[in-house]
């Protein structure tokens, strides 16, 4: 068997997530104990080094990008999270192609997909970011074909979604380079009872993660409001779509998820405004209408009332992470 280990490099940029990005090591370093050899060696790096701090406050140490950009690398993996344009510098950039074209596996996770779509990377690929943010993507990334799994390989390049899911891709890079049975221990190892699949959606339809039962009917609502975002369908239009009555649709959301069907998806549709205006530079009469809204100031009222703040202000302070940051992103005066 060849011991040659193989060389990691990830780089991370303030308010990284680090859960996402200790899922991803946590296996090979389990293979390397379960080998008894370093298989794998990896290093944490950042623009600055030093001390860098996540997303939930805690902080690392990392090397300095620049001690480590000219080192060869078989696999190098950005992992980014909340303002991932904060993080992206010429030399980011610069590093990350140069890797590519000495045929290092370049790979993201979470939001780092769009620094490496940004240094030209994924171009004409397929990819994916976590769920939230995959419209943004989308609108500043025509060029990546993107999609809602929770990991996506295509050749040299990968892309996952983030948190557990890290660890998948993980397991299956093992797999891929040492085998079933590696990967296997090593799944065991740290817990994570099966390895999903390539192809596996980030919201699988009849999965919930506490196993409440949802009534099929609500699922299949969900679904076409989920398909009429911007073009928004009536709630008497999408009762019969699922071949049910208004009334009785009402009757189900409000047993099983505690608001009017109405609500619900006028905060579906909110929620994917609110990635557009705080992620990207949409004009907000665009988002308006890519969020099922006939008019602005409809759009800016409904926001207002759902988020605490106008989406013109939230595109400004929702670019500024703060520690611990949590649904809801912004509470109304007076909320405890």
């Amino acid at each position: 068997m060849d011991q040659t280990a193989i060389q990691i490099h990830i780089l991370v940029t303030p308010n990284f997530n680090l859960a996402a990005t200790t899922a991803f090591i946590d296996p090979f370093r389990a293979a390397n104990y379960l080998e008894g050899v370093t298989r794998f060696r990896w290093v944490l790096a950042s623009a600055l080094g030093g001390s860098c701090q996540a997303s939930n406050g805690l902080t690392v140490e990392t090397r300095k990008l620049a001690d480590i950009q000219n080192d060869p690398s078989d696999i190098v993996v950005m992992s980014a999270s909340w303002t991932p344009e904060t993080g992206k510098t010429p030399q980011l950039l610069a590093a990350l192609r140069k890797w590519a074209r000495a045929g290092s596996i370049i790979g993201a996770l979470d939001t780092g997909a769009f620094i490496v779509a940004d240094a030209g990377l994924l171009r004409g690929h397929r990819a994916t970011v976590h769920y939230e943010h995959i419209d943004a993507f989308k609108e500043l990334h025509g060029d990546v074909d993107v999609s809602e799994d929770i990991f996506v390989r295509d050749e040299k390049r990968f892309t996952c979604s983030g948190g557990i899911a890290s660890a998948d891709i993980a397991l299956h890079i093992i797999r891929a380079i040492s085998g079933d049975a590696l990967a296997n221990a090593s799944a065991r190892y740290i817990f994570h009872p099966s390895l999903r699949p390539a192809g596996t959606s980030q919201n699988p339809a009849n999965s919930e993660p506490l196993g409440t039962h949802v009534p099929n009917t609500i699922r299949q609502a969900i679904i076409v409001m989920e398909q009429h975002l911007e073009n928004a369908l009536s709630i008497p239009e999408i009762a019969d779509e699922v071949e049910i009555s208004h009334r009785q649709l009402n009757r189900l959301f409000m047993r099983y998820v505690g608001k009017s069907p109405a609500i619900y998806y006028r905060d579906i549709r909110l929620d994917r405004a609110r990635g557009l205006v705080t992620q990207t530079d949409m004009p907000m009469s665009e988002i308006a209408i890519a969020s099922g809204f006939a008019s602005q100031v409809h759009f800016s009222r409904a926001y207002r009332e759902r988020f605490g703040l106008s989406p013109r202000t939230d595109r400004v302070d929702g670019r500024i992470p703060f520690e611990f940051r949590a649904w809801p992103m912004h509470r109304k005066s007076g909320g405890t």
